[in-house]
């Protein structure tokens, strides 16, 4: 069939792929003969339901067989693809990761999708041009059924780091720590290191340098952690802005390497796009080289921000590492109870409020020598920041939160429930963590911490384990009280911080070494399957 016959054949409209006016203002239209690619995110073989899995972890191969796209369905959009005068990528697409990637001139990809695609200028990102699209994308009858998602035909950026420089401006910091002193007072399991255990940190930009972090662990007395960069969709390690993102990678690797500073480090580097935020995923679960145990999110934005295919594809996407064994830690954002949004209502920060990751806030910590002696939500507004928490208005309460008291949903909600976060740890710039990055010493707060801190508790877990993993934490927590510090002071604006599980903390600060006893003694099928479901 030629592309002119198949440009007039019936079409079927991907409503999910909706995008709303951007808010940036156009330049002009994208030129017809720029090169794109766009990921096409393909059905899976069959559905994949935690709860049938009864909390049992599966192995890439039975993934492969039950769970990856069929090789039919690739075929038929191969099809497509020589329909439209698109390339097929195929050293980059794959069925285990159940994305194809295309890759044409902009007015080919536009005639395919049928939208139009213009370049946007944000006041938020002065200087830089993304391509984008206004309406829905859609597809020829035949092929639309094996689609769920085509991402890249928008490149706005699409999350923000959420880590906070402690501002020297207002004197020094009452009590900064380095990671390891963060880890002594939340009483992290001693004996082990993480090792034969890999981190995966995922990040939207900035870099490292290898010189900054031999520095780093050499004061701390520690041997510097093996790092691996893994560039995803172009994306590469580029250090050169302390300011920036550099800022986050640094302390990712720094906290996570510092507290389980026997583990290997796999930094994948994408794009700040949903294409790149959810490829950049895929590719870490499906990595065979670094195997990441646990992956650690730093980078997220308020769920109005995402279209609905985004948000539904990285959530299926976190189901997958659910059902792999791979933890995923996701900062719950850095904005209070708004999470940024100017609309006087409440909102969550995504991916934290993925069912299907542990979504990790904020605390301020005091300590007396070895020992905290107080703990309290990190809220430093109006004139800096809070942690992020409050109610899902997109994904509904899993029934392991059936007992938190969860709030109502907030106004304008629909199908919502889910309570951010789960966990907590130290957060406030005021009690933040001393890094190094490009050279230069700082304090550093913000949610961004804690992912990384909960992301290296689970690699020394891990490693007690014997490396079995413990995978999806979230239906086992929640029935673990003993393992936290229970934070009952503050609040993140509209949320307040009680007893057991809050809006604002979760269900607190970890007490590692009488968490891990308790992950680590035997669990009931029953319980297991009683709390999986979240989907």
């Amino acid at each position: 069939m030629s592309p002119q016959n198949e440009a007039a054949s019936p079409r079927i409209t991907l409503e999910s792929s909706q995008r709303k006016p951007h808010g940036g203002r156009v330049v002009a239209r994208t030129d017809a003969n720029q090169l794109l690619s766009v990921s096409i995110i393909v059905r899976r073989k069959e559905a994949l339901h935690l709860h049938l899995l009864a909390g049992r972890q599966i192995s890439r191969q039975e993934f492969a067989d039950k769970y990856a796209s069929d090789p039919r369905d690739f075929d038929q959009l191969r099809r497509f693809a020589h329909q439209h005068g698109l390339a097929v990528d195929e050293a980059s697409s794959s069925l285990a990761r159940r994305t194809i990637v295309l890759r044409g001139t902009a007015s080919t990809l536009e005639r395919a999708f049928g939208v139009t695609l213009s370049d946007y200028e944000y006041a938020s990102h002065p200087g830089r041009r993304y391509h984008g699209y206004e309406g829905a994308i859609s597809l020829p009858t035949e092929h639309a059924p094996a689609v769920e998602a085509v991402l890249g035909l928008d490149a706005k950026p699409i999350a923000k780091p959420h880590f906070r420089f402690h501002d020297q401006a207002t004197g020094p910091a009452p009590q900064s720590f380095n990671p390891p002193q963060v880890a002594q007072l939340y009483s992290f399991p001693t004996g082990v290191t993480g090792a034969g255990e890999t981190i995966g940190i995922l990040e939207l930009g900035g870099g490292y340098t290898t010189n900054d972090l031999n520095n780093y662990f050499q004061v701390l007395g520690l041997t510097a952690p093996n790092v691996t960069a893994v560039s995803v969709d172009g994306g590469a390690n580029a250090p050169g802005d302390p300011n920036g993102p550099d800022g986050e990678v640094m302390l990712d690797i720094e906290v996570a390497g510092a507290v389980a500073p026997g583990a290997n480090i796999a930094v994948y580097f994408a794009p700040n796009s949903d294409q790149g935020f959810i490829d950049a995923i895929t590719t870490a679960l499906h990595d065979s080289a670094n195997k990441p145990s646990v992956l650690s999110i730093s980078w997220g934005s308020a769920e109005s921000n995402w279209t609905p295919q985004s948000m539904t594809t990285l959530d299926d996407v976190c189901k997958s590492a659910a059902a792999l064994g791979v933890t995923i830690t996701v900062a719950s954002g850095d904005n209070g109870s708004s999470d940024g949004v100017n609309d006087g209502g409440d909102h969550v920060d995504f991916p934290a409020s993925s069912p299907h990751v542990l979504a990790c806030g904020g605390t301020e910590l005091l300590a007396n020598g070895t020992l905290i002696a107080q703990e309290m939500v990190w809220n430093d507004q109006p004139q800096g920041g809070s942690t992020g928490g409050g109610v899902s208005q997109v994904f509904a309460l899993p029934s392991w939160q059936a007992g938190a008291n969860v709030p109502p949903v907030p106004a304008g909600g629909a199908t919502g429930g889910r309570g951010v976060p789960d966990v907590a740890g130290d957060a406030a710039p005021a009690s933040g963590y001393n890094i190094l990055v490009d050279g230069q010493s700082a304090i550093v707060g913000g949610t961004s911490a804690v992912a990384p801190l909960w992301a290296g508790l689970v690699a020394l877990i891990n490693q007690q384990r014997g490396g079995n993993p413990v995978g999806f934490l979230n239906p086992l927590i929640y029935s673990m009280s003993a393992g936290f510090n229970d934070i009952t002071q503050g609040n993140n604006g509209d949320y307040n911080a009680g007893p057991s599980w809050d809006a604002c903390t979760g269900m607190g600060s970890p007490i590692g070494s009488k968490l891990a006893a308790l992950i680590t003694q035997p669990i009931t099928a029953s319980a297991t399957m009683a709390g999986a479901a979240a989907d």
